[in-house]
C-alpha cells in the first residue's frame, strides 16, 4: 500500500479528517498543511486505519481533541478585569467600524 493511501480508513476517520481540514483552513492555513495536520490529528487519536480485521477496535485517544478547549482562555484569564474590559470595547469599535465599511 503506497504511502497516503486512505483505503484502510473508516468512513467515521474520513469525516473527522475532513472536519477538522476545514477548521484549520479556516484558521488561514494553507490548504496541504490542513490535510496534513488533519490526517495527524486522527492517527493520534484512533492509532491509524482500523478497517480490517476483527478485533482491532481500540479505545481512542481524546487527548488532541480536548487540547484547544484547555489552551482557551489563558491569556485573558492572566489580565486585570479592567484590562479584560478595554480588550472588548476596542474589538466593540472595531466590529462597528468594519459592519460601517463593509456597508459603504
Amino acid at each position: 500500500m503506497p504511502r497516503g493511501d486512505k483505503s484502510a480508513y473508516t468512513d467515521k476517520q474520513k469525516r473527522q479528517a475532513e472536519h477538522i481540514e476545514e477548521s484549520y483552513e479556516k484558521q488561514g492555513l494553507p490548504e496541504d498543511e490542513a490535510e496534513r495536520r488533519a490526517w495527524a490529528t486522527v492517527n493520534k487519536t484512533s492509532g491509524g486505519g482500523k478497517k480490517s480485521g476483527s478485533g482491532r477496535g481500540r479505545a481512542e485517544n481524546k487527548g488532541p481533541a480536548k487540547t484547544g478547549g484547555q489552551k482557551g482562555g489563558a491569556a485573558s484569564a492572566s489580565r486585570t478585569p479592567e484590562q479584560r474590559s478595554a480588550s472588548a470595547r476596542k474589538a466593540a469599535e472595531t466590529r462597528k467600524r468594519n459592519a460601517a465599511a463593509k456597508a459603504a
